[in-house]
């Protein structure tokens, strides 16, 4: 017998070559049981309908909702209705989330915090030393019929180079694991942790993002998007930059200002940058971004640094785990609660 309604609204797992087939939902049916009506958002024209009445209307009556890219907004929550007992996101980040909103309305928020930090450590490093080898003119020179050992210019000894890391949570650190090895120095800017905390890493705490810029040869993002950290990187901050130093950023979209880049990129203020998130998500929906994808300096991945089987399975069960926690009442001491201060740090 059914007793508990979830919506999942935008699960991109169930989408192969543009058709949603709900029956592919098998780790979640068998985590959640029989007694949980699961519901999912509407796909057509090759996208989820992430807004409007389709969403709301089959919001109505759910006690628990699970978003991916959905924006939790008043009126899905008002959709939703009076038995809503909490939202989980699928994924790390908790943009979309808002904390402070559903703190406002006393639900619980959930998210899960650290499924893909290998791949997010991974990814990021690829992008660095895509920029650092000069791997992409290399490809892009040979595959066209011209050997040149000079296509993309010559690179530098890393060694001898300082990586610099905004942002020292779970991915900053295991970036600093990995990426730093290669690195001679290895600075790290985050106000919300103690200095001492980078020490462990191998890596030096700086007081500001001023003094990270200018001193690193190669800057990696790995900070929440927030209303302190929206447009973190902008013109001023790349100007800060070392002249031929690199900006990856595998993190959100939304921390770098794309016609400042652009600008920095075209007037030589930084080398080059690796990129593997946009805002809005997909950059060809902004003219803005057509010319950053479009320079030479840059790498570029369709946000996919947290992506693996692996983290995909994780990730799918562990929602699921945290669903069904929720509809049996046994939330205290959960992974992945999310406080109201996550989205005005």
């Amino acid at each position: 017998m059914t007793t508990h309604q979830v919506l999942y609204t935008d699960p991109p797992y169930l989408v192969e070559q543009g058709v949603c087939d709900p029956s592919r939902a098998v780790t979640e049916r068998a985590v959640l049981g029989s007694d949980v009506d699961l519901r999912f958002g509407r796909h057509r024209g090759g996208r989820f309908e992430i807004t409007g009445d389709s969403l709301h209307e089959r919001a109505a009556g759910s006690d628990v909702l699970v978003v991916y890219r959905c924006q939790v907004t008043p009126e899905l929550l008002d959709a939703a209705g009076g038995q809503l007992r909490a939202v989980v996101r699928q994924g790390v980040g908790v943009d979309n989330l808002r904390p402070a909103l559903l703190a406002e309305r006393g639900l619980p928020g959930y998210n899960v915090p650290d499924y893909c930090v290998d791949e997010v450590a991974t990814h990021t490093s690829a992008l660095a030393l895509a920029l650092e080898r000069r791997i992409v003119p290399q490809h892009s020179t040979l595959v066209g019929g011209m050997f040149d050992i000079y296509a993309g210019g010559v690179p530098r000894r890393v060694n001898r180079a300082t990586l610099g890391i905004v942002g020292f949570g779970r991915i900053g650190r295991a970036v600093a694991r990995r990426l730093g090895t290669f690195y001679g120095a290895v600075h790290v800017y985050d106000p919300y942790v103690g200095q001492d905390l980078a020490e462990g890493y191998g890596a030096r705490a700086v007081g500001t993002l001023d003094e990270l810029l200018s001193t690193s040869d190669l800057v990696t993002l790995h900070c929440p998007l927030t209303p302190r950290t929206e447009r973190l990187i902008s013109e001023k901050e790349l100007r800060t930059m070392k002249r031929g130093s690199y900006l990856v950023n595998a993190a959100r979209g939304r921390l770098i200002d794309p016609g400042a880049l652009h600008k920095a990129l075209d007037e030589q203020w930084i080398a080059g940058a690796g990129l593997d998130v946009f805002s809005p998500e997909n950059p060809h929906h902004d003219e803005l971004w057509a010319p950053v994808l479009g320079h030479p300096g840059v790498v570029v991945t369709s946000h996919r640094a947290f992506l693996s089987q692996e983290a995909e399975s994780s990730s799918r069960r562990r929602v699921a785990e945290l669903v069904r926690a929720v509809l049996d009442g046994r939330t205290e001491g959960l992974v992945g609660r999310v406080g109201a201060e996550a989205g005005r740090q």
